[in-house]
């Protein structure tokens, strides 16, 4: 998994606004060379919204960029997670064990703590989708064996003491963040807003470059999650917006337009790539969905994406699966 990129970034903290830290710390990921954990001063200490990723010399990085704003893990008084995904609480048990903290996260983080359960079945059922959505078998077989070997970015397992529900307060001395369910980008993803100083923690689910990622399998239907999850935080007229990777940014309706904008688009190019009726695999659909074929490098994001774009256009009642092993989709008639 390492890209080389990782070594070159420090962990780096930062004021936002009085109160407000953020900690940029180092990911092994081409492309994503960093996340962030926010820290939120709460009483005597603080509430740690996300942790990064557990990685060799990573607890390092943390307290680096902790020193830097003069705060240390000892301080963390509630880690708060914004979904079961490694980068935002890989480093959540060393965390708890240094601060005693308590650990809040949505319930239907299944699609995390089943794999770290039992990564071989987490294994051969991606290998299953891959062959049942065209990917040729060789190439599937061998990503999946080199993967298997990988760090899981996790130390121990993710324990949690609160459930972090619709309407679920996190009080910091800035005032009381209330929890929005947004799933879409995982099933597990909430986002905290803080209605006094329009403040929103947004986790993946806006960023501020725009790029999509769903988890594929665990719900039915991610993308008209995820576009019903825009719609709640469009309604909140938040002006400031602390997202899990990048810098903040103000401009929020101009990022939920762009998203949803990309995600017409891919949809568009999914619904042409069938325009001559042909039945065609998930596989063969991507290359005009995405401008690039399916690879090795790319399969873990493209491939889930492309069944999700899939799954829409299916519930929609736009497209329909008309033969299995491998799976293959057409165009509805009219």
């Amino acid at each position: 998994m390492s890209s080389g990129r990782a070594a070159k970034e420090l962990g780096r903290g930062e004021r936002v606004i009085p109160g407000v830290w953020r900690l940029r710390l180092p990911l092994p990921w081409p492309g994503v060379p960093h996340c962030n954990a926010w820290a939120v001063a709460a009483g005597d200490g603080v509430v740690l919204f996300d942790t990064g990723m557990h990685q060799p010399g990573s607890m390092a990085h943390l307290e680096r960029a902790m020193d830097m704003v003069h705060l240390r893990p000892e301080l963390v008084r509630q880690v708060v997670i914004t979904h079961a995904h490694v980068d935002h609480c890989g480093q959540t048990t060393p965390i708890v064990l240094r601060s005693g903290a308590d650990v809040w996260c949505h319930p239907d983080h299944g699609h995390l703590t089943k794999w770290l359960a039992d990564p071989d079945s987490y294994w051969e059922r991606r290998v299953e989708v891959a062959l049942q959505s065209g990917v040729p078998e060789e190439p599937v077989r061998a990503l999946s064996a080199a993967r298997r070997s990988d760090d899981l970015g996790i130390a121990g397992a993710l324990k949690v003491d609160h459930e972090l529900r619709d309407g679920v307060v996190v009080t910091t001395d800035l005032g009381a963040f209330t929890t929005i369910e947004t799933p879409g980008h995982a099933p597990s993803h909430v986002c905290l807003f803080n209605a006094e100083r329009r403040m929103l923690i947004s986790g993946d689910h806006l960023l501020g470059r725009i790029s999509l990622y769903f988890d594929y399998g665990y719900r039915p239907d991610p993308i008209g999650d995820f576009l019903g999850s825009l719609e709640k935080i469009e309604q909140l007229d938040a002006r400031l917006v602390l997202s899990g990777h990048g810098r903040t940014f103000t401009d929020v309706e101009g990022h939920i337009r762009a998203n949803r904008e990309l995600v017409a688009e891919r949809l568009r190019l999914t619904e042409e790539a069938l325009a001559d009726g042909e039945p065609q695999t998930a596989f063969e659909i991507a290359p005009h969905a995405f401008g690039e074929a399916i690879t090795p490098q790319n399969g873990t994001w493209l491939l889930t994406e492309m069944l999700c774009l899939l799954d829409h256009l299916v519930a929609l009642g736009r497209v329909e699966k008309v033969e299995r092993s491998p799976d293959r989709f057409r165009r509805v008639a009219g």
